[in-house]
């Protein structure tokens, strides 16, 4: 969406977003979790934890490479680990989420987390940074109560071995842009 003129130039911002993907059949069980709560938002991001949720950046070649640098060193400089998902949890009364939490992989993904938070993309958290997966956000307390209930005993063990940059799209969609691959051994 263009901005007011600049300097007299004309910018134009976009809003990117880093995350580890969940992985199937694990994405579309939590995918399904979201949707049965009436969720918008559910056939619009897939499952997902957060490393820098959005942020609105100009659209600039140079800041393009300047973040491409930095997300492929973070990645570099990180070893694939393993994440277990395991029960629920929620972020209510301050925001109105059900999230099925992170048992191990907890501490990887805070430091990708801090680590791309730098540079570039340095920014500053509003709340804590909390490592989980979303299903169910901004619907009705009785959508939320019930998810929370039925994914109490959720549980999902997977190796994460990269990262993705997603673009937010005119449709509201986050579309993958590049994924990183962590260091191998």
């Amino acid at each position: 969406m263009p901005d007011p003129d600049v300097g007299g130039r004309r910018t134009v911002e976009r809003t990117i977003g880093i995350a580890v993907g969940i992985p199937q059949p694990w994405g579309a069980e939590l995918d399904a979790a979201r949707a049965s709560t009436g969720d918008p938002q559910a056939a619009l991001i897939p499952a997902h934890v957060t490393l820098l949720g959005p942020t609105v950046l100009p659209a600039s070649a140079e800041l393009d490479r300047k973040i491409d640098r930095l997300l492929r060193k973070v990645a570099a400089a990180n070893e694939p680990f393993a994440v277990q998902l395991r029960g629920t949890g929620t972020f209510r009364p301050v925001n109105q989420v059900v999230f099925v939490a992170l048992a191990a992989g907890i501490a990887e993904c805070e430091r990708l987390a801090d680590s791309i938070r730098t540079g570039p993309l340095r920014r500053e958290l509003a709340h804590p940074y909390h490592p989980h997966v979303t299903v169910g956000h901004d619907v009705p307390g009785a959508a939320l109560d019930d998810v929370f209930e039925r994914m109490a005993d959720y549980s999902a063990r997977f190796v994460v071995d990269h990262f993705t940059r997603y673009e937010h799209t005119g449709t509201g969609r986050w579309e993958p842009i590049r994924d990183y691959r962590l260091r191998t051994r």
